[in-house]
């Protein structure tokens, strides 16, 4: 599939898809799923880790199609789909189907536009040792069925060309780059996302390498197969330092046509401009709201400070040893479940949550805490998992400073709060649970919806956790804040990327590699993404308001959570709609 779509439902999954029983789906959710076989189709013939990720059977030894053409086939594929959809939406009529073909004939219109803006703008270049690690890893959990995990050392024979019709995947990259070369009206990729994937080739080498042997993989075939990866990466590595750096641009910022379409892809409807203001004003608030609670968490915590900058450093200084880090996480998450039970917050899940720590080749891939999926489709109790991360891995020989930002006993209020319950795992588990369509829970992704979720089930936990817990949670809320005037502002060259660094070290309080990451990511990791948690939260807490006026005393808190997140992860305007249309009407009656 085209990169795009596949990437995107890659980073909606890794924030928090989760098992739990589902119930047996409601007449028109069965026809939208079967609708939605057209999209699942076009998906797994083009990106089948993405297919075994999600569930879909018979793609797991399969690997990502980058052979010539790839983006005029998928392209073709893509419009194909999109006219079997129209036709469909031609002649149904339920309401409720007829929404979910609107979304996926969005979803697949955004994808070719986003085919068309990439080969309009952009040379063509691969990340393949990240491809080629989520790849092997999507088989390598000990959630997954064990009969599963022999393909991966099959996916891994492709991904070399060992496989008859397999040529080396890292070769088609090569070829696909080197193609388009000569045109010189493409920009290539920026230089510092190119010193990034050499840093964590190692990595992903390593971690694969870790896998195998774990999961008994590691035999004579195995090993040989390894080690021609192993070389694979290094030559592709070499071959990217020799023809590839010289063509990469010192300047992140992309063009304004392609920054535009990466904030209608998260889901933010306003310009840029306009967001910039509400995020500065949001900034100052909990700027001045952290300064206010500064004395209070001191003398809560036998501080010595006043200013909220330096009470943050001294809680920075109650690092957890690496032993305690989950049993501190799990007794803080049985702490919040102990309040949305007692407060009738949101319907709590009957099963416990899983949590564990990240490896180094998942620090690399994704440096944050975050939610690592199970299999969306054909689910047979996969469960996902709280990934704690430690943070970027230090490349060998580098001395650079650690993160201290999410092992910290304060911390772990706010981060299980938006990666856990309520947040992350509980709205993906909720629409397992419910049998929401493929189309709400998959193609209508916007990070607008699932990040402000996350980040308002963190609003939802501040007023019971102890002082130095809502300390950090409106620093979260701060940081959050800062991404979504800062990314524009960088993208837009309206501020240095130094101006913006001492913003969010000094202001912020973020450690000097978390302060680089968050760099990264506005400037070539995921431009445009990390606006999406402040918006998300803005447009929530705005349609609470908005129903809690229109109700008075008939506002239910907990049917109101409820009914948000059982409606999958619909933009905010069509969320907003059901809601007017379905939600009051049913509270007023009551």
């Amino acid at each position: 599939m085209s990169k795009y779509l596949a990437f995107a439902m890659a980073t909606t999954l890794a924030a928090g898809s989760v098992h739990a029983q589902a119930t047996a789906p409601s007449a028109w959710v069965a026809r939208s799923n079967v609708d939605a076989q057209v999209m699942l189709d076009t998906l797994a013939r083009f990106s089948p880790e993405f297919a075994s990720q999600i569930g879909i059977a018979g793609y797991d030894d399969k690997v990502a199609d980058l052979k010539p053409g790839i983006d005029a086939r998928s392209r073709a594929a893509l419009v194909d789909a999109k006219g079997k959809l129209e036709n469909m939406l031609a002649t149904e009529k339920d309401a409720n189907v007829q929404q979910d073909l609107h979304i996926m004939i969005d979803a697949t219109a955004q994808q070719i536009e986003g085919i068309d803006l990439n080969a309009k703008y952009l040379l063509p270049f691969q990340d393949v040792g990240q491809l080629i690690f989520g790849g092997e890893f999507a088989l390598l959990k000990d959630d997954v069925d064990a009969k599963r995990r022999p393909s991966a050392l099959a996916r891994l024979q492709c991904y070399i060309g060992k496989t008859p019709g397999c040529m080396p995947i890292t070769q088609l990259a090569e070829a696909q780059t080197t193609e388009r070369l000569g045109n010189k009206a493409l920009l290539g990729p920026y230089k510092g996302q190119i010193e990034q994937q050499l840093d964590n080739t190692s990595h992903y080498v390593d971690g694969i390498r870790q896998l195998f042997a774990k999961y008994k993989l590691d035999n004579a075939e195995g090993k040989a197969a390894l080690d021609t990866l192993a070389q694979q990466l290094k030559d592709y590595d070499s071959w990217t330092r020799s023809t590839v750096l010289p063509h990469a641009r010192t300047d992140f910022r992309m063009p304004e046509p392609l920054y535009a379409y990466t904030l209608k892809q998260v889901g933010i409807d306003i310009p840029p401009q306009e967001l910039m203001k509400q995020a500065e004003l949001e900034f100052v608030e909990m700027r001045g709201a952290m300064q206010m609670l500064a004395p209070v968490v001191a003398k809560a915590e036998g501080i010595d400070a006043t200013d909220y900058r330096d009470v943050l450093k001294a809680l920075k200084k109650q690092q957890l040893p690496k032993d305690q880090v989950l049993p501190w996480y799990h007794d803080v998450l049985g702490q919040i479940e102990a309040i949305i039970r007692r407060e009738h917050i949101i319907t709590l899940p009957q099963r416990k949550m899983a949590m564990r720590l990240a490896s180094d080749a998942e620090n690399a891939q994704i440096p944050a805490p975050h939610m690592d999926p199970p299999p969306f489709i054909n689910n047979h109790g996969e469960q996902g998992t709280f990934v704690l991360s430690t943070g970027q891995p230090a490349s060998k020989g580098d001395s650079k400073q650690s993160y201290d930002d999410f092992t910290f006993k304060a911390a772990a209020w706010t981060l299980t709060s938006h990666e856990g319950r309520p947040g992350h795992e509980l709205q993906f588990a909720a629409m397992l649970e419910r049998g929401v369509s493929l189309a709400r829970s998959l193609f209508a992704f916007n990070s607008v919806n699932v990040e402000g979720w996350a980040l308002y089930s963190e609003s939802e936990m501040l007023p019971y956790e102890p002082p130095a817990g809502q300390f950090i949670a409106l620093q979260h809320r701060m940081m959050r804040a800062a991404r979504a005037y800062l990314d524009p502002m960088l993208n837009l060259g309206l501020i240095s990327k130094e101006r913006a660094m001492e913003v969010l070290m000094h202001d912020v309080g973020l450690s000097e590699p978390m302060a680089r990451e968050e760099i990264d990511r506005y400037t070539f990791n995921s431009p445009g993404q990390a606006a999406s948690y402040f918006y998300g939260y803005m447009r929530i807490q705005q349609l609470r308001l908005e129903t809690e006026l229109t109700l008075g005393p008939k506002f239910n808190r907990m049917e109101f959570n409820d009914f948000v997140i059982g409606q999958g992860l619909l933009p905010p305007a069509q969320l907003a709609a059901a809601v007017r249309t379905q939600f009051v009407p049913a509270q007023q009656k009551h």
